[in-house]
Order: structure tokens, then sequence, then C-alpha cells
């Protein structure tokens, strides 16, 4: 003892503003322990406060009993500890972020009993379960076809991948994304592309992937449109002829009806809103520059091909 008068579990109370019942219960568990007993046999105190104050902060962060009780023992330190929790809380965090959104999602939807379960299962899942729900997606639309293995590589590696703590709209947009990825529609109109492009292949399109064809296009129609050209009138067809000279080229094919054809068939196949929105959304979980629109340049460049 160190001549500190010793104190009853009601004083300590006071003193530290706990309830009696809270100091009774973790004096009960060992966490502060009596010194002594008055001869009444109520228990008493020595130099409890702090370690009571310990007790309590402990406990307020959310630590748990037994590991509060390592930490008066010595065997952990309050830095390990905290650190700990504070890693625990973070994920804790990001879950609730996700469930916000979720939430979010069901009330702006207005969704059915099925689709409020499936919104309420994507909150829970992991980074590894996020990406495998993409793979799956992948995994039906272009399975058992020949496709594009250019295009099917880039969209295994594009993975939503939410930071550690997601903004409202990457949580959001990861709703959105897993809800888009499990629509029949959208995974009926993602394998119509791909037996599409199996199907060049089988021709012996090899060709691969074409940025510098779809920069072209967006150039050239963003001209068109910029001057107000309407893709049917005679005005459109400067920049048609230039556009379907280019695909003649990049494809080894004559520039002629059987060309326009073709192409008209590939861009109805292709140009689906919901294939562009698809990577938007990617973008947006991965903090990744939204790329802009193309669907009303193409809608144009359709359109153009129609009215020839």
């Amino acid at each position: 003892m160190n001549g500190d008068p010793l104190l009853t579990i009601g004083e300590l109370a006071r003193r530290t503003g706990l309830s009696v019942r809270t100091v009774r219960f973790w004096s009960d568990e060992g966490l502060v322990p009596p010194t002594g007993r008055s001869p009444a046999g109520y228990r008493l105190y020595d130099a409890a406060l702090a370690r009571l104050a310990l007790v309590r902060t402990l406990r307020d962060l959310g630590v748990d009993l037994a590991t509060t009780r390592r930490v008066l023992a010595r065997e952990l330190t309050v830095p390990e500890v905290a650190a700990a929790h504070a890693d625990a809380l973070g994920i804790q965090i990001r879950t609730l972020r996700l469930r916000r959104a979720a939430l979010r999602a069901i009330a702006a939807r207005g969704t059915t009993q099925e689709d409020t379960d499936f919104i309420h299962r994507l909150a829970q899942l992991s980074d590894d379960q996020r990406r495998r729900l993409v793979h799956d997606f992948i995994d039906e639309t272009f399975g058992g076809l020949d496709a594009n293995p250019e295009f099917v590589a880039m969209m295994r590696s594009a993975m939503p991948d939410l930071p550690d703590d997601p903004t409202p709209q990457q949580a959001d947009a990861w709703v959105e994304l897993a809800g888009l990825t499990q629509d029949p529609g959208f995974r009926a109109a993602v394998r119509r592309m791909a037996e599409h492009q199996a199907a060049q292949r089988a021709e012996g399109d090899t060709t691969g992937l074409h940025h510098e064809l779809t920069e072209a296009v967006r150039e050239t129609v963003g001209a068109a449109l910029e001057r107000g050209v309407a893709p049917g009138s005679p005005e459109a067809a400067p920049y048609l002829d230039a556009l379907t000279a280019r695909y003649a080229e990049t494809f080894g094919r004559p520039d002629d009806a059987g060309l326009r054809h073709w192409l008209l068939d590939r861009l109805e196949v292709g140009n689906d809103p919901r294939a562009e929105r698809y990577w938007q959304l990617l973008a947006v979980i991965n903090g990744w520059p939204v790329p802009p629109s193309l669907t009303p340049v193409f809608a144009w460049f359709t359109a153009a091909l129609r009215g020839r």
C-alpha cells in the first residue's frame, strides 16, 4: 500500500463517474482487483483510479475484456492494441460505406425483395470475392468461344479494386457494376459481342484491339457533330467515306457496299451503351480517369451507314 486511503466501490464510482455496477463488474472480472476488505466485508481499493481510467478508455474504444486484461498484465502494450483496433475499425468503416451504398441503391431503385437481398450480399463481399464476381461474368459471356484474346485479356486485367476508404461515389459504382454483371440482358448482349468476335476470327481476323481506329472515329465524327452535320444528309458523305476507307485499310477489305454492310453489323452488335457504362463504372471504382462517352459518336456513325 502507498499510504493513500483505501476506497470502496461507491467512492471509486463517484470519483470516476462510472456506475457502481460497472466498477463491481470490472472488479469481478479481475480487471480492477480489490486490495483488501473492510471489517464489514466490503471490497477496498488502493491506487485503482488510474487502472480504472485505462480500463474505461480501452472499453470505450471497443477493446474486449480479454485484450484489456492482457494490457493490464503487460502482455500487450496500449500502442499495439490501438494499432490493431484502428485496422479493425478501418475494415468496419469500409463495410459500413458499402452497406450505406447498398441501402441507397435499394431506396433509389424501388427494388424487389430478391433485388434487396442481392444488393445486401454485395456489401458483404471481400476484394477477392468482388474480383471473382467479375471473372465469373467474363467466363460466362466469353467462355467456350475463340473471341479476341487481347480484348478478353483487357477485361480480365480490369478488375474492381475498391480502396480501403472508398468514396460514396466509388461504393455506389460498385453496387451498380455488380448489378450490371448479373443483368441477363447485358450478359446476352456481351455474349453476342463475343460470338461476333469469334466469327470474325474464324474468317481470319487477327487484328486485335483497335484503339487508333476508335480514335479516328472519334475525331472524324466529332468534327461532323461540331459542324451540325446530320448523319443522313449529303454533307455526311465525306466523313463516312473517310471512315470506311480507314476500316478497309485496317481490316484488309475492299471499300465497297459489302464493307458497309459488314461494318453496320459490327457497330450494331458492339455499340451497347451498357458496355460503355461498364468501363465508366470500373474507372470510378478504381480512381481512373472516366473515359468520355463514345455513344453519340457511334450512334452518328451507325445512322450514317444506314442512310447509305
